[in-house]
């Protein structure tokens, strides 16, 4: 059996429209929550063939107020000194650097809605050139809902970027990937981010409706391009469990 674990701090940041690409190529998908009492001894029961670490609301650097990061951390390390298939997505990217030996803070600005980003010379030689609608000959634009960043880790391949924030993705070896962004939101989930993060929302003097009307606009495309994305990642990531076809 192919497992998936990943693990959530947030009911609405779940995977998304990735977890269809995982069920279609015979994956079983555990979610398990950051703070369950026993979530090393969990993960290492199931043996996942991909660990993913999803977003939520706090910082990694917030150790005291949510003890369960250094949970998160410890596990991450070993696992990617194991060279095992790992994802993290925004909070996740953060807690995956912070584990490899980078700092993450705030950065100072709220990057909040839907843009586009600019890959490096690596990241367009990595399964993030997909990230195209080759329809329209236009980069996608995927949405961003972060305060914090990173540096860079040492032995990570810087891979995107935007104008608010240098570090958006990078890899770690063939492997590891961190996204800083929210490849895997949909559009039509949008309203319970608008719900979920109300507070933020008003603290950064975000707009509603301009939110809403990114996702109309982009959302249905970022499912699309995301789903291709993710499957070129699994087979570079877990090249020995791809269906044959």
């Amino acid at each position: 059996m192919k497992n998936v674990v990943a693990i959530q701090h947030i009911a609405f940041e779940h995977l998304g429209s990735l977890e269809a690409v995982l069920v279609e190529q015979g994956y079983t998908v555990h979610y398990l929550p950051a703070w369950h009492a026993s979530l090393a001894a969990q993960v290492q029961a199931i043996d996942p063939d991909l660990l993913v670490v999803l977003g939520g609301p706090v910082g990694v650097y917030e150790e005291e107020r949510y003890p369960f990061l250094r949970v998160e951390k410890a596990l991450l390390k070993d696992r990617l000194a194991a060279g095992k298939a790992t994802l993290g997505i925004c909070l996740g990217a953060q807690l995956m650097a912070a584990a490899l030996g980078a700092d993450v803070y705030a950065s100072g600005v709220k990057e909040i809605g839907w843009a586009p980003l600019t890959l490096t010379d690596a990241g367009q030689d990595s399964p993030l050139r997909l990230l195209v609608n080759e329809l329209a000959g236009e980069r996608v634009a995927v949405l961003h809902w972060h305060g914090d960043t990173f540096t860079l880790p040492a032995g990570a391949v810087h891979l995107a970027s935007t104008s608010l924030c240098r570090h958006q993705a990078f890899a770690y070896g063939p492997r590891a990937l961190g996204l800083q962004f929210h490849l895997e939101a949909q559009g039509d989930q949008m309203e319970h981010w608008l719900v979920g993060h109300a507070a933020e929302i008003a603290g950064a003097g975000v707009e509603l409706a301009a939110l809403r009307r990114g996702a109309e606009r982009h959302g249905a495309v970022l499912q699309q391009q995301a789903r291709r994305f993710f499957r070129a990642w699994l087979a570079q990531a877990l090249p020995h469990n791809q269906e044959r076809r």
